[in-house]
């Protein structure tokens, strides 16, 4: 037989689990004045795209094979330099994952948190489930910070002109006229673009990798997926160019890839 006894509880405060947006900062290399330039180049001009956002650093990708007697160098970071650095860019680290116990003890008295258990979404495609599986439960966890944007869209339906800009932030874009060269859309979603895409295009700014573009005539100046981008400097097959086209990413053990996919009518 069950019994329900009244319990009690502080009057002043409760205890209840919390998640954050969380951004992540995979560090590829210790050089930070490379890392500054290349910071530059990718959002120099867009004050605005980051707004004190969170920030986890991830280090697994500084830490080298171990070499013939056990031992493997440490990348040495100055983490001091390196969180001003994103601090200029209005992104604010909070935590470290992946390190080495030297790099970790470093992070720490930077003022950074030591966050082992914090998942980082890899940009691989995830493969498709076999028949029989059953669909995967939606995430919970605090940290999956690189999920689907949520439904809706922004919508523009005006010419974008050079040195004009647009950014759907946590959302597709559904672009109705042309951007012309020089213009840039970006989104954290999807971009669509019901016209002659002639400028840049950014989709998963934020480092979603199933974002895609579509074009109704693609003849862009840059592409870019999850930071992955491609210029005009290389030309597009003659199968994409000018035509209906999509892109997409696909990341391999070899490397990353846009996929560039003609749209059949």
């Amino acid at each position: 037989m069950s019994v329900a006894l009244t319990g009690r509880s502080p009057t002043t405060f409760e205890i209840k689990s919390a998640s954050l947006p969380l951004l992540a900062l995979r560090l590829k290399s210790p050089d930070l004045q490379v890392l500054a330039d290349e910071l530059r180049a990718q959002y120099g001009d867009k004050p605005g795209f980051f707004e004190d956002d969170l920030l986890v650093l991830d280090l697994a990708a500084l830490q080298p094979e171990a070499t013939e007697d056990g031992q493997a160098p440490s990348a040495d970071i100055d983490f001091a330099a390196l969180i001003a650095l994103l601090q200029a860019h209005r992104l604010r680290p909070l935590a470290v994952r992946g390190g080495n116990a030297r790099q970790t003890e470093q992070a720490v008295a930077a003022g950074l948190l030591a966050a082992p258990d914090v998942r980082v979404q890899s940009s691989a495609r995830p493969a498709e489930p076999a028949p029989t599986q059953a669909p995967a439960p939606a995430p919970t966890a605090a940290h999956d910070a690189l999920d689907a944007p949520p439904p809706g869209a922004l919508v523009i339906d005006r010419p974008l002109r050079s040195g004009q800009q647009v950014y759907a932030r946590g959302r597709d874009l559904v672009v109705m006229a042309m951007v012309n060269a020089g213009a840039e859309v970006i989104a954290d979603g999807h971009i669509h673009i019901y016209a002659p895409l002639r400028g840049r295009a950014i989709a998963g700014a934020r480092g979603w990798p199933e974002a895609r573009i579509f074009a109704l005539e693609m003849k862009p100046e840059l592409v870019s997926i999850s930071g992955v981008y491609r210029t005009s400097e290389e030309a597009l097959p003659e199968a994409v160019w000018g035509h209906a086209a999509t892109v997409r990413l696909q990341s391999t053990d070899a490397g990353d890839k846009l996929i560039f996919e003609p749209v059949k009518p």
